[in-house]
């Protein structure tokens, strides 16, 4: 039964390793499949937008300060709109230069030009700069739109403040109504440099915040929190006078508890940040678990000794705290993924993680029974005469208090 034990204890141990391992890797964004949009549409760059499933196809013309671009989006909804734009003066909506296309109730498909001057009412009208070849198609199978267009650029624009957007309807076939205000809406934008065919969002130090965010919380609360749970529950069971699970356990959640503040805090500064952005779920789960995990390290210090009236109790506090950080840190996680939409990869292995944890508790559960129920009566009647002849002289009895 000890070999059973210790065999899925080190199985057990290398779950939170390989975790680690994954979330530290980087997330890589898709490219483009192709340059080659249909037989009469060829581009030298592309780039995959970083929000909104959209991508940008292009050509730069230097000794004309042409551009010839495709821009590519799902629309919000079937009769929704897509729309691509550049901004000469700053780097949000107002001031931009857009191209919007949206199905027509007759069927057709429209562009126009739009020099958005107010958040709303948009209408239809001339832009500053010249333009010209517009047209769009429907792709089908992939449910998205694709505009196309040539744009003359003054020749000292070599790097473009670009903005795009998609919204779920138009009013009279002319006028497109309020796009949605999510996350991927309002970082719907960046900059790409015509010579070096970079781009960048200008979220991108708050999306990288987030990514950080999001890692610390799920090695913390998601993963080193609840396995340090598992620690303390069987680890004891087959070694119960050696104290190294005990010291397992302390530091597997103080390790837990230091990360999970360092990802509160990254939280915070998000908060500041996301003026007018909430999660209040994730927030308000955030805040209680963070709490009731500051007093459960506290309790740590106010710990009873062993033969203490008031021990049976403080176990009492500390199992149900401990079980209800572990609870909630496991829900704000998946909260979080829900906000992030990483790649699904990210959530299967959490869920792998947590699945093949529950597992391994719940055999470790019932190899402890059965255990506990084969073990000699005999042998037990030894053991606690061991333990109050040891108690007499203190030897015993002060090893055993050690991991409590």
């Amino acid at each position: 039964m000890a070999y059973t034990l210790n065999h899925q204890a080190k199985h057990l141990l290398l779950l939170p390793l390989s975790l680690l391992i994954f979330f530290s890797s980087p997330c890589h964004s898709q490219s483009c499949n192709s340059l080659t949009i249909s037989t009469t549409h060829t581009f030298t760059s592309c780039n995959q937008l970083p929000e909104l499933s959209s991508s940008l196809h292009w050509t730069y013309n230097s000794s004309n300060s042409t551009l010839t671009f495709a821009f590519t989006a799902p629309p919000a909804t079937s009769t929704g709109w897509i729309a691509w734009g550049i901004n000469p003066t700053s780097t949000g909506m107002i001031g931009t230069q857009a191209i919007l296309s949206f199905p027509h109730s007759n069927g057709s498909l429209i562009v126009h030009t739009f020099d958005i001057s107010s958040y709303y009412p948009v209408v239809p009208s001339p832009i500053m700069f010249d333009i010209w070849g517009l047209s769009a198609e429907f792709i089908g199978h992939a449910g998205t739109l694709r505009m196309f267009g040539n744009v003359k650029l003054p020749p000292e624009m070599v790097e473009l403040n670009q903005v795009w957007q998609v919204g779920s309807s138009v009013m009279n076939d002319s006028i497109p109504n309020k796009h949605a205000f999510g996350l991927q809406n309002l970082r719907a934008k960046g900059t790409l440099n015509l010579i070096t065919g970079r781009t960048s969002g200008f979220g991108d130090s708050r999306i990288r915040m987030r990514n950080i965010h999001g890692v610390m919380n799920t090695v913390s609360w998601g993963i080193l929190v609840p396995f340090g749970g598992v620690i303390a529950r069987f680890f004891k069971a087959f070694r119960p006078a050696d104290g190294t699970w005990f010291y397992v356990h302390v530091s597997t959640q103080l390790i837990g508890y230091s990360v999970g503040v360092a990802g509160w805090g990254t939280g915070l500064k998000l908060g500041s940040m996301s003026k007018g952005v909430k999660h209040t779920t994730h927030r308000n789960i955030g805040i209680a678990l963070f709490s009731l995990a500051t007093l459960q390290v506290l309790a740590l210090f106010l710990r009873p000794k062993q033969d203490h009236k008031y021990r049976s109790y403080w176990n009492l506090y500390h199992h149900g705290v401990g079980y209800a950080v572990i609870l909630m840190g496991i829900i704000n996680v998946f909260e979080g993924l829900s906000i992030l939409k990483p790649r699904k990869a990210w959530n299967y292995t959490y869920i792998t993680f947590i699945t093949v944890l529950a597992i391994l508790a719940f055999s470790l559960e019932i190899s402890t029974w059965i255990g506990a129920r084969r073990k000699p009566k005999a042998n037990t009647t030894t053991e606690k005469h061991y333990d109050s002849t040891s108690a007499g002289n203190g030897q015993h009895e002060e090893q055993q208090s050690l991991p409590a």
